[in-house]
């Protein structure tokens, strides 16, 4: 007896084994891309200072950098859990500065660590330190020395920027793995199954 494989459910599963694969080989090509871009970050520390960007851009933003703001004024706060430069967990202070006019840009500044939330009493004035990344600024300047009554907070670190791309590589090859064996036990014991019942009749 003629063993018929079914088309759709085989079409099916392969186009989505493709993809996975697609997807493993994606993330490769993304895991080589951040391997470069963290290289160019290890490097920054080395370079010359830069003025700080007006405009940040995300896709091209010069973490890791030295540079400088002169915060003309402080308009607001906002604390985060944060490390003390020995390493401490406590609160990292982020001031939000005024640096141009009262509709110009604006820079994020982190000013100094502390064991609680409360903000400092810090009116502004000229900060240098290094840029990092900011969840909701794309970059702040995390600065070299802390305002009066902080401490200094932990410089950023290049470990604190995720590279999991290939562990993504990794997982979607296994799932496609998994799915195509799955498929050829489910195909195998469907076909033996019909054997069995042709045996009988």
């Amino acid at each position: 007896m003629i063993k018929r494989v079914p088309i759709f459910v085989s079409i099916l599963v392969l186009a989505a084994v493709a993809i996975m694969v697609g997807l493993g080989i994606w993330q490769l090509q993304r895991a080589d891309w951040k391997n470069g871009l963290l290289d160019t970050y290890a490097a920054a520390s080395g370079m010359p200072a830069i003025a700080y960007p007006a405009v940040p851009d995300q896709a091209d933003a010069p973490y890791f950098r030295k540079s400088s703001v002169n915060c003309l004024a402080v308009v607001g706060w906002r604390s985060t859990s944060g490390r003390s430069a020995d390493g401490q967990a406590g609160w990292a202070h982020i001031a939000q500065c005024r640096t141009a006019g009262a509709e110009g840009p604006g820079a994020q500044v982190v000013a100094g660590w502390s064991e609680r939330p409360d903000d400092p009493e810090w009116d502004g004035g000229m900060v240098n330190g290094i840029i990092a990344p900011d969840s909701q600024y794309v970059i702040r300047l995390v600065a070299s020395e802390p305002v009066a009554g902080l401490q200094k907070s932990q410089p950023p670190a290049i470990d604190d920027i995720p590279n999991n791309h290939l562990s993504y590589a990794v997982q979607w090859f296994l799932f496609a793995g998994i799915a195509l064996v799955i498929f050829l036990l489910a195909l195998r014991g469907r076909n033996k199954g019909v054997a069995q019942s042709g045996n009988l009749s």
